[in-house]
């Protein structure tokens, strides 16, 4: 039996493909599941213009990244924090810290997103990556000084 996947399906194929699979398999696991369509001649032109839209959507997303990515390494974040004599922070500076702080100037990043090798505990200028994934990614400047207390 020939159907239409609208969804990726592991060991079977990606969305859009067009296979053939045992007739039992296609109607009591693939289409109750909203796994696949069967392949009609209407199936195939609804499933390719989905196809389309979500390719228009994910370039849209991309060109998003791209300009985010831009504006991120050209910021500078600045913490102060309480250190101690020797410029070694009480604590340190955190994904979570970096991620509230993109937020409070309105840049949405998701915090498993922006990479520390290790945690931010000196006082002093530290680059942050940021990966977006699909090769898209930023740097930013984050400066950390003691607390004047």
């Amino acid at each position: 039996m020939k159907v239409i996947l609208i969804q990726d399906v592991e060991n079977l194929g990606k969305v859009g493909q067009s296979l053939n699979v045992k007739a039992g398999y296609a109607r009591n696991y693939l289409v109750p599941k909203k796994l696949a369509l069967f392949a009609t001649e209407q199936n195939m032109k609804s499933i390719e213009s989905m196809i389309k839209q979500q390719e228009i959507k994910q370039a849209k997303e991309r060109s998003n990244l791209e300009s985010l990515a831009k504006i991120l390494d050209k910021l500078t974040l600045k913490f102060e924090l309480k250190a101690g004599e020797e410029g070694k922070l009480f604590g340190s500076v955190t994904s979570q810290m970096i991620r509230d702080e993109l937020a409070n100037q309105k840049l949405e990043v998701d915090k498993k997103e922006i990479i520390l090798e290790e945690p931010i505990k000196e006082v002093g200028s530290h680059k942050v990556s940021v990966d977006f994934g699909e090769g898209i990614s930023a740097s930013i400047k984050v400066k950390v000084s003691a607390d004047s207390d």
